[in-house]
């Protein structure tokens, strides 16, 4: 294959995967082109890249997933190439096909490859016929599926055949939940990949997934950049991965990894790519599946070894012999990475969409954060709730854990929830510094894990966390503005009986304000004594001196005129009782009227209503299904009743306000 030359690439995607891709187009002095949706136009990655096109507004059908409108914006910006990062069209042939067509280099794996790995039942049987170990498996639709359910080997798990990312798979532990479970992943494998072809496979108990980087050039040269552990997975989609595995013995590991290089060689790939396999308790490996595209957690990869995935893509795509051997590869040390994401762990993961209003990343060695946000923004209900990744590099295991420990604690996100406290609760878990995990390892510690996050919280004095708040909020005009001109904040200013009621969490504290000055806060809280003093200003952000004690803390106001305040790695919710603010939380499934009214969990759309005005309905019936942040939500009855309401129509979009179903008894 001739050498090619790119110019200019455009980048067909959004988020942190578009930063870090343009990050490396940056390198390689190649001019970049953003995409974006109308809610993305002051995105990051539309201000970092060289120029930056509109997708217009409407669904992902109509923005980042509509194959024509990225190929015109390419060819009118005079793109040379497309790179479309992972998820949305990252898999997808047609696309692949339509770059080809239209003269513009596809960077990643021809269309075969992408449609022989991308239909899960041909790649089970591509490995099958390639003497590739595999789990026993059923095809065949709903119906033909359902039929057999009474002959099953349970446990089963059942797949979408064009899936990926968790996405419309569900376990399946008795026959009475057969025929419903199905439905669910045709339903949503249908919305998510186009293709509502399901089919299912024996589940192994207590697995291990392990998969393998690999990069493969024209010149029949095929390479593993080693392998990754990602067990640590909820709703099948990872949460904490590692390399290298502490799970393979070296005999394991080599086998796997030179499986993945004989798979990729036997179907003539190109580009980089990762093999999945599941690794049973007597480390015997089963070919998974395989995904033709850069992964989320490729970074942990290329902090092993050095290698830029994306600059190796973009030399494989022009046709050139790739940069490295595999005599070449050296891995060190040990790299772990957390997904940050919008959610609620205390609330099933729900996503939670919502205004950021302070952001700040860790500064250490030994740290990488691969994010799309620099600024307060809001985080979209339109998008997976992903927020970045946090990357940590040790000599060892050990060391890399008790890097990613002083991140997380430090890493800044202010919204209305974020999962990092229970990534601080995993990275601490016993069992998962022993290494005692698999594929069910957060559901298995779920109530553990929960327990963990309340003892953190418990272990911080509230009362300290009180005087702080009123230290920043007697002073914010002087830390965010450096207000220098008040002569109260000179002189202080005092007087007796100075009462304040602050809210931590919603506990009140009684605050008696002895003295005020610009730079310190005198106080009584609970009959003990106080004394703030201010050690370095950085306005949100400001070093502080408790009672002897330096802490850091980062303060900013939310959206309903509450104040966040960030302590010891986690975030408390203040406000003073002598000031009205609008508290009223819609978040929750809570009922107005003795629990029989329900609203939206989260912001999102309704796709699928079950019930209708004057139905009876019992405990646990689902009473329809709200999407959000690529989730459905089932909204179930608390008790038997009938329903005395319907407020929404499948397809149409709400708030956490709006009222979906009213019931009585």
């Amino acid at each position: 294959m001739p050498s090619k030359k790119i110019h200019k690439i455009l980048v067909a995607n959004r988020g942190e995967i578009a930063v870090r891709i343009i990050d490396t187009l940056r390198k390689l002095s190649i001019n970049s082109v953003a995409i974006y949706a109308d809610n993305d136009a002051d995105s990051l990655h539309c201000r970092v890249a060289d120029e930056a096109r509109p997708l217009g507004g409407g669904s992902l059908k109509d923005t980042y997933l509509n194959i024509q409108k990225i190929i015109d914006l390419a060819l009118d910006s005079g793109a040379d190439a497309i790179h479309p990062g992972y998820g949305f069209l990252s898999e997808n042939a047609d696309f692949a096909e339509a770059c080809r067509a239209n003269n513009l280099i596809f960077i990643g794996p021809d269309a075969e490859s992408m449609r022989l790995m991308g239909d899960k039942i041909r790649a089970r049987q591509f490995a099958i016929d390639n003497n590739i170990p595999v789990v026993w498996g059923l095809m065949g639709s709903v119906e033909e599926i359902a039929a057999q359910a009474a002959a099953l080997p349970y446990p089963v798990l059942i797949k979408a055949s064009a899936g990926g990312g968790g996405k419309g798979m569900h376990i399946v532990e008795e026959p009475y939940q057969l025929l419903l479970s199905l439905e669910q992943a045709s339903r949503e494998a249908e919305r998510y990949f186009g293709n509502g072809q399901i089919f299912i496979e024996q589940y192994i108990k207590n697995p291990r997934h392990i998969e393998v980087q690999v990069l493969a050039d024209h010149h029949g040269n095929v390479i593993h950049l080693h392998e990754r552990e990602c067990s640590v997975q909820r709703r099948y989609q990872k949460v904490v991965e590692e390399s290298p595995s502490p799970t393979l013995t070296d005999e394991k590991r080599n086998a796997i990894c030179e499986t993945a290089v004989a798979i990729c060689k036997s179907m003539n790939y190109k580009n980089a790519g990762t093999v999945e396999f599941i690794v049973d308790e007597n480390q015997n490996f089963y070919f998974l599946e395989m995904n033709t595209r850069i992964q989320v957690e490729h970074p942990v990869t290329e902090q092993r070894t050095g290698i830029d995935i994306v600059e190796e893509q973009i030399r494989i795509a022009r046709g050139k012999v790739m940069g490295y051997t595999q005599d070449s590869i050296v891995a060190n040390g040990h790299a772990i990475e957390c997904r940050i994401y919008a959610e609620d762990p205390e609330n099933n993961f729900m996503p939670a969409p919502a205004q950021l209003t302070l952001y700040h990343e860790p500064q250490m060695r030994g740290v990488r954060i691969d994010s799309s946000i620099d600024r307060p923004t809001v985080i979209s209900d339109s998008y997976d709730p992903m927020i970045s990744k946090l990357i940590s590099h040790g000599k060892n295991r050990e060391a890399a854990i008790e890097i990613t420990k002083n991140a997380l604690k430090d890493y800044i996100v202010q919204t209305r929830k974020t999962n990092i406290p229970y990534l601080q609760s995993i990275i601490d878990n016993k069992d998962f510094l022993e290494n005692k995990i698999d594929t069910s390892y957060c559901e298995k510690h779920q109530e553990e894990l929960i327990a963990a996050m309340h003892q953190m919280r418990n272990d911080v004095k509230k009362e300290d966390v009180a005087a702080l708040f009123l230290f920043y909020d007697f002073n914010k005009l002087f830390l965010e503005h450096q207000d220098i001109d008040n002569v109260w904040h000179e002189i202080g200013y005092w007087r007796y009986d100075m009462n304040i009621i602050v809210d931590v969490d919603g506990v009140s504290y009684n605050v008696n304000i002895e003295k005020i000055r610009r730079r310190s806060l005198n106080c009584t809280i609970n009959g003990q004594n106080y004394e703030v003093l201010l050690s370095q200003n950085g306005g949100k952000m400001s070093k502080v001196i408790i009672n002897g004690m330096t802490e850091t803390i980062f303060v900013s106001e939310t959206s309903d005129n509450n104040y966040c305040v960030h302590l010891k790695g986690l975030d408390f919710i203040c406000r003073r009782n002598d000031e009205l603010n609008d508290t009223k939380d819609y978040s929750n499934n809570e009922s107005k009227n003795n629990d029989l009214t329900y609203c939206s969990p989260m912001p999102g759309k309704v796709i699928k209503v079950n019930v209708k005005e004057g139905d009876d309905v019992k405990e646990g019936d689902i009473l329809c299904v709200v999407e959000a942040m690529k989730m459905e939500n089932n909204i179930k009855s608390m008790t038997s009743a009938k329903v005395k309401k319907v407020f929404v129509v499948e397809g149409e979009k709400v708030d956490v306000k709006n009222i979906l179903i009213e019931l009585s008894i």
